[in-house]
């Protein structure tokens, strides 16, 4: 590879990777022939893996890594626990080669169960297959041990290293030890518990490690049921106590459900005349396949239509023999021996969330991508999205929102800023006095506001705002429509902006009666109209702050004709205050600024008095 084609790689790269979100999930890295050659897993996927192409990045075994890589992609889930429990399903899968050279000749711990008359259940590094059945690696260790928790509690295997022969059991050879008495162990070197129920402990202890608790679940069931049968309340009640551990267990270890096996996924969505699908295959309760694709030229099919031709190729690319496919809605595809599912609650619920969740941001990240070789293609993006929320009749490019501002009713102000594209037109924001007005009334503030800015844009003929936007709730989207409606009788949408109790934008008010506008906090719509209410309130705070400073500057000798700004700014230079002026005789007054200055100013105090 050249420097030059190295280089393109890396801002190729660099480019996928600013696109990726601030979530948990699992990565993968592929190398030219298109293999995974890494999976890592990352509670916060931008930051993870844009530390892999940072420049102060000194480990030689990372930097051989990152030369290796062509092509990432990535799988969300929900937390960083099922980020984990994905990144040990994919690596068991597809073994990816950097996995184990990255490791520094650390192994992971494995789970071993021993190869004795009464085996064990040890957790080990050390991997020698004579000495019994291995389970693993774990690379997360307290996922291990609480696995090891569980069987230790159902199953109690014995914990001492003893080494014992079967004759030396049979012969009463060995003696319980303090585990008995603390109820860790049944103490079967003393055949207080037999040797066939032990072993049948172990063997139902096997099938948990290798993930088979449903199996065991309803084995405990129906052995709790015999016993509520045969009124053997304390036995039930011991079983209840083991299944509710497996469930515990399940529920906290499980990327997806240990009830759900060898099951396909998959969700949908379009945008023009592209189509983004995600297929998600499930199996033993872990999600072992996640893939997102797009396909082009889509504008004249429906999503039905793509859905159909999208499930027959997953299956047919992955092999998947799963009997039931999940589904977001109905669709005509028939397939032998195949059920559709649309679940409406639960786990398979979860697992239709979690494929929307990943084809939503495969097509954000595409969008995001794009907007920026082009960003006249966001701020379309961002209009229409507007439009499409606020329910508004064409999209708004000139937008307009009003504010007040005064201080006891005193110096009262109102301002109207100007939007165009979602940016600030700062050569259109205007600034009023209020005039009707006396005392702090900021409906009729607002009413006169209004009233002056549009009534003089239709007598001028210029062009009207696509959005009117008020700086309040309710009570200011009203006394607006009354102008802007039924006075001025424009057909212009208005909306309001309320404000929590800190003071920022809380909800979003449309229509009338004015409801709640249901739009996430943290989308680039809802940023856009908190940026313009802050914009409005910093341009209204501006404007009557530098209204009281005029005014708190006004003096006495800005009322004196002939007295002008440079001989004020002699005057209070020399005397400081007006009554020193005041009180200093022609002579003195003479020597600063003059002779006929003087007159006109001791003239002018003299009449005043």
């Amino acid at each position: 590879m050249t420097k030059q084609e190295n280089e393109e790689r890396l801002q190729r790269l660099k480019e996928k990777v600013s696109a990726l979100p601030k979530l948990p999930g699992s990565y993968q890295f592929y190398d030219k022939e298109r293999n995974i050659i890494y999976v890592g897993k990352a509670k916060n996927l931008k930051n993870r893996v844009s530390s892999y192409f940072l420049k102060e990045v000194d480990r030689y075994k990372t930097k051989i890594l990152v030369s290796k890589i062509y092509d990432i992609t990535y799988t969300v889930v929900g937390t960083e626990e099922d980020a984990l429990l994905l990144e040990n399903s994919l690596i068991k899968q597809f073994t990816p080669k950097y996995n184990i050279l990255l490791k520094d000749g650390k192994t992971y711990p494995s789970i071993c169960v021993t190869n004795e008359p009464l085996p064990r259940i040890i957790s080990t590094r050390h991997i020698d297959k004579r000495a019994g059945m291995y389970f693993g690696p774990y690379s997360h260790i307290p996922t291990m041990n609480a696995l090891l928790d569980v069987i230790k509690k159902i199953y109690r295997p014995r914990g001492c290293n003893t080494k014992m022969s079967l004759d030396g059991i049979l012969d009463k050879r060995y003696k319980r030890c303090f585990k008995y008495d603390m109820h860790l162990c049944d103490a079967p070197c003393e055949m207080r518990q037999s040797i066939e129920k032990y072993r049948e402990n172990i063997k139902d202890a096997i099938e948990i490690l290798k993930g088979n608790t449903r199996d065991i679940e309803k084995k405990l069931k129906k052995i709790m049921l015999l016993h509520a049968e045969n009124l053997e309340y304390e036995k039930a009640e011991e079983i209840k106590e083991k299944l509710i551990l497996i469930q515990g267990y399940c529920s906290k270890s499980e990327v997806v459900s240990h009830t759900i096996d060898n099951i396909d996924v998959f969700a949908i969505e379009k945008d023009d005349n592209i189509a983004y699908l995600n297929y998600i295959h499930v199996k033993k309760g872990s999600v072992n396949i996640a893939f997102t694709f797009e396909y082009r030229n889509a504008e004249n099919e429906t999503e039905e239509d793509i859905l159909e031709i999208g499930i027959i190729e997953m299956r047919e690319r992955f092999g998947s023999k799963a009997k039931e496919v999940i589904i977001p809605f109905n669709i005509g595809l028939v397939l032998k021996d195949v059920t559709f599912t649309i679940p409406q609650k639960g786990d398979k619920r979860r697992l239709l969330e979690l494929s929307k969740m990943n084809v939503q941001q495969y097509k954000f990240d595409r969008l995001k991508r794009a907007e920026k070789l082009n960003p006249e293609q966001r701020t379309t993006r961002l209009l229409k999205e507007i439009k499409e929320k606020l329910k508004l009749p064409k999209l708004p490019i000139h937008i307009e929102c009003f504010d007040n501002s005064n201080l006891s009713g005193t110096n009262a102000v109102g301002v109207c800023i100007v939007y165009k594209k979602l940016k600030p037109s700062k050569n259109d924001y205007r600034k009023y006095n209020i005039k009707t007005v006396e005392g702090p009334d900021d409906y009729a503030s607002m009413k006169e506001v209004v009233y002056r800015r549009y009534s003089r844009m239709i007598d001028e003929e210029e062009s009207l705002p696509d959005l009117i936007i008020t700086d309040g709730g309710k009570g200011q989207m009203k006394v607006v429509r009354e102008i802007v409606e039924k006075q001025l009788h424009l057909d212009i949408p208005i909306i309001g902006l309320a404000k929590d109790n800190r003071h920022r934008t809380n909800e979003i008010l449309v229509g009338n009666p004015p409801v709640i506008v249901g739009i996430d906090s943290k989308s680039d719509i809802f940023k856009i109209f908190t940026q313009i209410q802050v914009e409005v309130d910093r341009f209204a705070k501006t404007v009557h702050r530098d209204k009281r400073s005029k005014k708190a500057l006004h003096s006495e000798l800005d009322d004196i004709k002939g007295i002008g700004p440079k001989t004020k700014e002699l005057l209070i230079k020399e005397f400081k205050t007006i009554k020193n002026i005041k009180n200093a005789d022609f002579e003195t007054l003479s020597k600063i600024i003059g002779e006929n200055k003087s007159k006109i100013l001791l003239e002018h105090f003299k009449s005043n008095q």
